[in-house]
């Protein structure tokens, strides 16, 4: 029943997920820093670090957050889609921004996260 039960919330709070990256990615402009899969992944990595440490005991809860919400709202393909993509318009500099901040803020934004759920 658990299990059943679990499959179906992960997948409904990845759809929530999806849907609110979907939201996001229409705000975007293709020659400029994809800001708006850059906020989904941000807010995807200090939700995923702040419920890990909140919701460590409760594993049915913690797989529908990070598995599903963060799952679904946040999007490894599409960002490395987008820095080639900048890469190939000659936006160099913008596609090395990028990845830079993506992944300096997001490891930050995780541990912001799991430490003020610890507090």
């Amino acid at each position: 029943m658990i299990a059943g039960l679990g499959l179906v919330l992960v997948a409904l709070a990845g759809g929530i997920g999806a849907v609110v990256r979907f939201a996001l990615a229409r705000l975007g402009h293709p020659d400029r820093l994809p800001w708006p899969i850059l906020v989904a992944n941000l807010a995807g990595a200090f939700v995923a670090g702040l419920a890990t440490s909140l919701l460590g005991g409760e594993p049915l809860l913690l797989l529908v957050v990070v598995t599903g919400f963060c799952g679904g709202l946040t999007t490894f393909s599409t960002w490395m889609v987008e820095t080639v993509q900048l890469a190939d318009r000659r936006r160099v500099r913008t596609a090395i921004a990028n990845v830079l901040v993506t992944l300096v803020a997001g490891v930050a934004l995780a541990a912001l996260g799991l430490w003020l759920g610890a507090l």
